[in-house]
């Protein structure tokens, strides 16, 4: 059996996905819930118990990475003590994780030095191939296969099911982050087209940036759907406020058209292969709910604002 530890949620959902679950003895705080009940957390986050504002952390990250400070950190001794044969990390994006680089300065002082690898997809045909990566690096590739099976079924079913009701795209804005607005970016915006949709201010297998919201106000997008990442619904509402006081936010076509959502960040940033599938199953229920019907698993994982507000 190989051990392994793992520094990304996405990584640790589909390592679970995969029912690979036995060979993963270390995670990261921010974890699936399962697994932090049955695995030990090796990375920690100084952020960790604190209620920040979306603004507050932006600048809190964004001065840490012009300073070059970490503000993750390894548990070494718990790290030394399960000494894994390979560790899963990224470098994606050092602000929301930690990263390959900061994973092998704690590494490099093992008495026995793990394998590192880094799981960095870009686009939603890269995520899928992650998968690949992960159970072949724990000797079980043949699982991954199955795996993207079963997701790959459920893409189709999607597609196959707008195709024959012919519908026609809408135009979407998804939100990475709301103080500053962040458009979406790597493979959120072939998430969106998939279901039916198209975003013309993402950035399609690139990194997201800040949008200026005039850009936004002449866009005016049909359906809005904000999932700022690393939030659950509630502590997005938490801040909607930030939108809601724009004096053009109730000129938008989805604000006119209660088309604006608010929905939990795994389905979009975690790139896991079945929360994304998930949020593609999502969207195409929001976008066209007479082609699709959301399944009853994902209800609790958005809400409506003009439902809220009702």
């Amino acid at each position: 059996m190989v051990k392994v530890c793992s520094f990304m949620p996405a990584v640790t959902q589909m390592i679970y996905d995969m029912g690979l679950n036995e060979n993963l003895f270390g995670v990261t705080f921010e974890c699936p819930e399962l697994a932090l009940k049955e695995k030990k957390p090796v990375v920690r986050c100084i952020l960790e118990g604190k209620n920040l504002s979306s603004l507050e952390i932006d600048a809190l990250f964004s001065a840490s990475k012009h300073q070059g400070k970490d503000l993750y950190y390894v548990d070494e001794p718990l790290l030394e003590a399960i000494s894994p044969e390979v560790i899963f990390t990224q470098d994606m994006c050092d602000i929301c994780q930690i990263d390959t680089a900061c994973t092998a300065a704690a590494v490099a002082k093992l008495p026995k030095l793990p394998e590192l690898i880094s799981i960095s997809p870009q686009s939603l045909d890269d995520v899928f191939k992650s998968a690949i990566t992960i159970a072949k690096a724990m000797g079980r590739e043949e699982v991954a296969y199955a795996y993207l099976e079963n997701m790959n079924k459920r893409v189709h079913g999607v597609v196959d099911a707008l195709r024959a009701a012919k519908v026609l795209p809408k135009r979407v804005m998804l939100m990475e982050w709301l103080d500053p607005i962040f458009n979406c970016g790597h493979w959120i915006p072939h998430q969106i087209g998939l279901a039916g949709g198209i975003d013309m201010l993402s950035n399609p297998s690139g990194d997201s940036i800040v949008t200026q919201w005039d850009k936004i106000v002449k866009y005016n997008p049909e359906v809005l759907v904000i999932a700022p990442c690393g939030f659950t619904v509630d502590r997005t509402f938490e801040e909607l406020h930030i939108l809601t006081a724009k004096k053009e936010w109730k000129d938008l076509a989805a604000v006119k058209n209660n088309s604006v959502f608010i929905a939990d960040f795994e389905m979009f940033t975690q790139s896991s292969v079945s929360t994304l599938v998930d949020g593609i199953e999502l969207l195409a229920g929001l976008f066209h709910p007479n082609a699709i019907h959301i399944p009853e698993r994902l209800k609790n994982k958005y809400r409506s604002l003009s439902l809220t507000r009702a």
